[in-house]
């Protein structure tokens, strides 16, 4: 190579240096809100963050270099939600993620502006978060993962796995949409199942270990437990659910995996890749209320085996050849 190739090449290596410096630290950094219906600690809340960065990242949005993200996380606490909410709104975010039924209402009230994408909300047509699935109209839309007639599934379930079952218990948000709607869906199944049901407030600790000590003194039981509002305080019901020797369904996979008996409800994790493509939409300068609502597309069963033996209880056969996963 002649002297005066190399000293071109070396001296444009040099000019190019500082202009590519210039362009990384002048990149815009965009800002996402997070409100988490879970606690931070949460394996599954964990889970959610991991494999909603993954995918932002794959999208060409890298923390600490053209994104920064502030999470709040409720933690089954209402007036915590209220708080976080309007925090959050207050920082003037580009776009607020929300997981969990329980987060979307509060940030709704908090704000009419700031687009939301949320993940993980039942029905959001039937609680108002949205005018509808194909045209959300407002600053509001993502996926949903429940419509309030699945949760008539729960009773049928519960009934399948424990035929002896005539009385059961429902854990259940009263405060939200989900809460009210899913219990109706319940009941008018339970009704032709002959399963008595009462319902119990998931808010209130003291609440639950009553209302559980009291349902045992008499057979016959078991326990539904609703999405929405539920799953911070899931550990305290799976284990009443084995102290009292109830057999219980669940929304999700993680109860299963935490010991819960059954669980039936869509894929929590599923939705999140989607969710952050939304979130790429939204900061490219697209309107969540032109942006569809979607539902999920499978609902899985899950069934613990190890739980089962525990209670006592033989799963039917049909029942297992139906389930997506059994946790042995």
């Amino acid at each position: 190579m002649k002297r005066r190739d190399f000293l071109g090449i070396v001296s444009g290596a040099v000019v190019a240096g500082p202009i590519t410096v210039r362009a990384q630290q002048s990149e815009r950094v965009r800002f996402i809100g997070m409100l988490n219906a879970l606690e931070s600690d949460d394996p599954e809340a964990q889970a959610r963050a991991t494999v909603f960065e993954q995918a932002l990242r794959q999208l060409g949005w890298v923390i600490g270099r053209n994104l920064k993200i502030e999470v709040r996380q409720i933690g089954g606490d209402a007036d915590r939600g209220r708080t976080d909410a309007a925090e959050l709104v207050a920082l003037t975010p580009d776009v607020i993620v929300t997981i969990g039924s329980a987060a979307v209402g509060p940030l709704q009230q908090a704000t009419r502006s700031v687009p939301i994408v949320f993940v993980n909300a039942p029905d959001p047509v039937g609680a108002g978060f949205v005018q509808s699935m194909a045209r959300p109209g407002g600053n509001i839309t993502g996926f949903s993962n429940f419509e309030y007639s699945m949760s008539g599934k729960w009773a049928e379930l519960l009934k399948q796995i424990a035929p002896n079952v005539t009385r059961a218990l429902v854990f259940r948000d009263p405060a939200t949409a989900a809460g009210i709607g899913q219990f109706a869906a319940v009941r008018s199944v339970a009704q032709n199942l002959n399963i008595e049901l009462t319902p119990v407030n998931v808010r209130d600790t003291d609440e639950i270990e009553r209302s559980v000590a009291a349902f045992t003194r008499s057979g016959s039981g078991g326990m539904i437990v609703t999405s929405g509002g539920t799953g911070s305080r899931r550990k305290l019901l799976i284990g009443l659910a084995s102290r009292h020797k109830l057999p219980s369904i669940y929304p999700y996979r993680y109860y299963a995996v935490d010991g819960g008996l059954m669980t039936y409800g869509a894929n929590t994790l599923d939705p999140l890749p989607r969710a952050a493509g939304y979130v790429d939409r939204i900061l490219k300068g697209e309107k969540p209320a032109d942006m569809p609502v979607q539902a999920p597309t499978k609902y899985e069963l899950i069934i613990n085996l190890k739980t089962a033996k525990a209670l006592g209880l033989t799963v039917p056969q049909s029942l297992l050849a139906t389930a997506d996963e059994v946790i042995e």
